[in-house]
């Protein structure tokens, strides 16, 4: 089954792919989230190794048991033909409330079908306050008003 945008990505279509996968991330729902990559999809993630859709669904479900009120924004970086380049940052906090920003990026790079095969992320969590979030929209989907992540000097 073909995930649209399919590669070659244009410009437009690159823009499309980030935002889909913002958008699918910010639901924080595993099962759905790992559609988006083939049954045999390589993950690096920070330090940790994650071969295949079925172990990227756990990884996720690990990931927002732990990351509590997760709001992501993501941003083109670069693209050609198959592969995406993004920067991302991410706030959450954890179950005694601390407080975090965490800034990365990621390498994508994807099948015939739009599904993405291999995925590269370098990720550094920043402690904030309370007060220095950024991200305060409602849980889901980020709106459209809502400024980028070169918007917010980030």
């Amino acid at each position: 089954m073909d995930r649209a945008p399919l590669p070659p990505f244009t410009l437009e279509t690159a823009c499309e792919k980030v935002r889909l996968a913002e958008d699918a991330w910010n639901t924080r729902d595993p099962a759905r989230v790992a559609l988006a990559y083939t049954t045999d999809s390589r993950w690096r993630n920070r330090a940790e190794f994650i071969l295949g859709r079925e172990a990227i669904q756990a990884f996720l479900s690990r990931k927002w048991e732990r990351e509590l009120d997760y709001r992501l924004i993501k941003e083109l970086w670069a693209f050609r033909e198959n592969r995406i380049a993004v920067r991302f940052a991410y706030e959450w906090h954890d179950d005694r409330g601390h407080w975090f920003r965490s800034y990365g990026n990621e390498n994508w790079e994807f099948d015939e079908h739009g599904l993405m095969r291999l995925r590269l992320a370098s990720i550094n969590d920043l402690p904030i306050a309370e007060t220095e979030r950024h991200f305060r929209w409602s849980l889901g989907r980020r709106p459209d008003d809502e400024r980028s992540l070169s918007e917010l000097g980030l």
